[in-house]
């Protein structure tokens, strides 16, 4: 298996299996219950409704955490694809892009339902849909690398909750930024986000080769 199957068979996993569906259902899920909570003022939905979907895009990213290395780790893929001279650190970004096709081009499509529900405007779901797509580089490869920390432990879940988080906090912070309009804190994601990317690998292959040793 090569770089481009192992993509492949990650992202058609991930539909055939139902987790491609279950960020899709959170995400929506969280724009159907928030008016709940705030109430029918359509002025307030439309100011803070865009956060909204930032912050529940993130938790989203969340959900198949547990799924991403630790059964390639535990069935030995992984291992069979160092042996064919495969990097650990290549594995991780083919891990990367295989979340990121998995999740993120369904909660771009689901963000126009949501933001019909949380009564935004276009010119705001146009900034949603701008920094999501963007922004979500960044969230798979925080996904990817700290489902690889913790690839190995048990009660992964609730710990990769716990780590990612944290350190997605600038993410959330510039891309519910970016939503009035200005460029700076677009730039600002951009480039948290492909800081993640580029490092995010390494990060992951060497927890990767560890969690091997």
């Amino acid at each position: 298996m090569n770089l481009t199957a192992l993509i492949a068979r990650d992202v058609r996993r991930a539909w055939i299996g139902g987790g491609a569906l279950l960020p899709v259902a959170f995400f929506l899920l969280v724009a159907i219950l928030f008016p709940f909570a705030v109430g029918p003022d359509a002025a307030l939905l439309a100011r803070i409704g865009g956060g909204v979907l930032w912050a529940a895009a993130l938790l989203a990213a969340l959900i198949p955490v547990e799924r991403l290395i630790a059964p390639d780790l535990a069935s030995g893929v992984i291992d069979q694809l160092l042996v064919r001279g495969q990097s650990p650190a290549a594995i991780a970004f083919a891990k990367l892009a295989a979340h990121w096709l998995s999740f993120a081009p369904p909660i771009l499509l689901a963000a126009f339902p949501a933001a019909a529900l949380l009564n935004l405007p276009t010119d705001t779901l146009i900034q949603v849909e701008l920094s999501l797509l963007i922004g979500t580089p960044g969230l798979a490869a925080l996904a990817v690398a700290v489902s690889a920390l913790t690839a190995t432990l048990r009660g992964a879940g609730a710990l990769a909750g716990l780590l990612i988080l944290p350190l997605a906090i600038p993410l959330l912070i510039f891309g519910a930024g970016s939503l009035d309009g200005g460029t700076g804190a677009l730039k600002l994601l951009a480039a948290v986000s492909l800081l993640l990317v580029a490092g995010a690998p390494f990060v992951a292959g060497a927890a990767i080769r560890a969690g091997l040793d």
